[in-house]
């Protein structure tokens, strides 16, 4: 998925999106509201993990901005307060769910793996497609009953080709959901993963070329 995480402490923010990273989700880093509700009118974000109390325009805000723009962005709001009422306050303004600092890394994973499939048509928990079974949730893939490891990139290409149920995927769309947006749009990364993942996934392949158009796993 592509994930915003919105948050003005620089070693939190760098810890949250590296974990995420392990999941083998895109990051975009924003360290004030006004320049993570700049990114989200730019991007197609899946989730915003988003501090409550940011600097210049306050995580309220944005999410009233989010809101009232019919974003389809989910969100999970961050914050220091752990009343009732503050969580009350931060969903009654559109957030999607709360969570309060500090809190476990692999719990803020799983609320955003959560908050992801939201943000989507409903999928199984466990894709499958052509004897390909992945797992989002144990990150882990297999062929034909055999374990097949993973990087990251391809990972998240194999995830958004099955969620695709047959369709064709752009390389645009690939680079946009599966890379941040350092991402040099004309790279060969998209071509480059898919070769390395048609090597991986074995014979017979897979992952089909349509050319011109983008990639599919008929």
């Amino acid at each position: 998925m592509r994930v915003l995480v919105a948050e003005d402490e620089p070693l939190l923010a760098e810890a949250i999106a590296e974990w995420l990273r392990g999941e083998a989700h895109a990051v975009d880093l924003a360290r004030d509201g006004e320049a993570a509700l700049d990114r989200l009118t730019v991007h197609d974000y899946d989730v915003v993990v988003l501090d409550r109390d940011l600097p210049v325009m306050h995580g309220d805000e944005v999410c009233r901005a989010l809101v009232a723009a019919g974003s389809a962005v989910r969100v999970l709001m961050l914050t220091a307060a752990a009343e009732v009422t503050d969580r009350v306050a931060g969903l009654c303004l559109g957030a999607d769910d709360y969570l309060t600092k500090p809190f476990a890394f692999p719990e803020l994973a799983a609320r955003v793996l959560a908050l992801g499939r939201r943000a989507r048509p409903a999928a199984p928990p466990v894709l499958r497609r052509a004897g390909i079974a992945l797992d989002p949730a144990r990150h882990q893939v297999f062929r034909d009953g055999r374990y097949v490891p993973l990087a990251r990139k391809e990972f998240a290409v194999l995830t958004e080709l099955l969620r695709a149920d047959g369709t064709v995927v752009s390389a645009e769309r690939l680079l946009e959901k599966a890379w941040d947006e350092h991402a040099d749009p004309f790279t060969g990364a998209v071509r480059l993963t898919v070769l390395k993942l048609r090597r991986k996934l074995g014979d017979p392949p897979v992952v089909e070329t349509v050319t011109g158009v983008g990639y599919r796993i008929p």
